[in-house]
């Protein structure tokens, strides 16, 4: 039996709902509800209450409206149950080629449900910053809806291109879940936690007791196994959103950890160049996490980029 001696404090979300037009998002908002917003977005299989409290607070303090939500099939938000006759690995290969596969919504689906959050809550423009998939979904906001986008924070993320390199074997073992089965919460827990001692941040390891209180607190908040299949159907339908990130000029800020095992270091090089007014920071000892003893140096690189993007006009670029 997993132990979880550490308890990490969890104050379940002041969760809000936007109906849309084919889903329901659920989001919160935290700080000043005056103040300038940036929108959140977290990556596949990750709930909204997966941006830890250090990295919201200093977003809080410094005036900013901060917005989170569950994107959709996870979290709160809508589920949309679809059947594939195409097993995931042979679906994951035919991706690798460029093939095209079957699925119920892509990552410019994901992006329109971001701006109909932005139109629910009458937000004309923001910030917006993505992580992993969540960056994707950024990028595509931004090439999508340019005058939509204050300024752009692309955290651990790609262009999706198949010809980049691939994770670590180990690492797609662990994110195909080990050959742990069952649905249960010591199974989710057995299985999260091999995932999540994969792609941590050897320079800034996160103690394994907090890492399982973490999978627990969403387990119980949230479990939604086959909406996290079909968020990763969705990344491989897309294919490459190169064409989409050239079309970018948001200032952008591209952050990514020297050591991510899950998406390498060149993805953040072809972001670069993908858009070359963009600030590239490769920090050493930086997994595919977001590790507690870095959030203070990433949130003031943020902070201080989002100033930047305060003075951006849209119709001069």
């Amino acid at each position: 039996m997993l132990s979880m001696n550490a308890q990490v404090p969890f104050y379940p979300p002041n969760e809000k709902f936007a109906e849309l037009n084919q889903v329901t998002i659920c989001y919160e908002e935290l700080g000043d509800p005056q103040g300038p917003p940036i929108l959140l977005i977290m990556g596949l299989a990750a709930q909204l209450t997966a941006w830890p409290a250090e990295f919201l607070q200093p977003l809080v303090d410094e005036g900013y409206r901060v917005i989170r939500l569950d994107n959709r099939d996870i979290g709160h938000s809508s589920e949309l149950p679809q059947k594939y006759k195409m097993a995931p690995p042979v679906a994951f290969i035919r991706s690798k080629f460029g093939i095209p596969i079957e699925a119920g919504y892509n990552l410019q689906d994901m992006a329109q449900d971001c701006l109909g959050l932005l139109d629910h809550l009458n937000i004309a423009d923001a910030h917006i910053a993505g992580v992993s998939m969540g960056g994707m979904i950024a990028q595509l906001i931004a090439a999508m809806a340019p005058e939509r986008a204050k300024s752009l924070v692309l955290m651990m993320t790609s262009n999706n291109h198949p010809r980049l390199p691939m994770p670590d074997l180990n690492t797609l073992w662990r994110i195909n879940g080990s050959g742990i089965r069952g649905h249960d919460q010591e199974a989710a827990l057995k299985r999260g936690l091999a995932f999540w001692e994969t792609v941590q941040s050897p320079g800034f390891p996160t103690p394994r007791e907090r890492i399982l209180q973490r999978i627990a607190r969403d387990y119980q908040r949230s479990y939604r196994p086959s909406g996290i299949t079909r968020q990763m159907r969705a990344i491989m339908a897309t294919g490459s959103i190169e064409k989409y990130t050239r079309l970018i000029t948001a200032p952008t800020l591209i952050l990514h950890g020297a050591d991510d095992p899950l998406v390498k270091p060149k993805a953040a090089h072809w972001l670069k160049d993908n858009i070359p007014h963009a600030v590239l920071d490769i920090l050493p000892g930086w997994g595919h996490d977001l590790p507690l003893p870095l959030m203070p140096k990433i949130t003031h690189k943020i902070i201080e980029h989002i100033k930047t993007g305060n003075h951006y006009d849209h119709a001069s670029g």
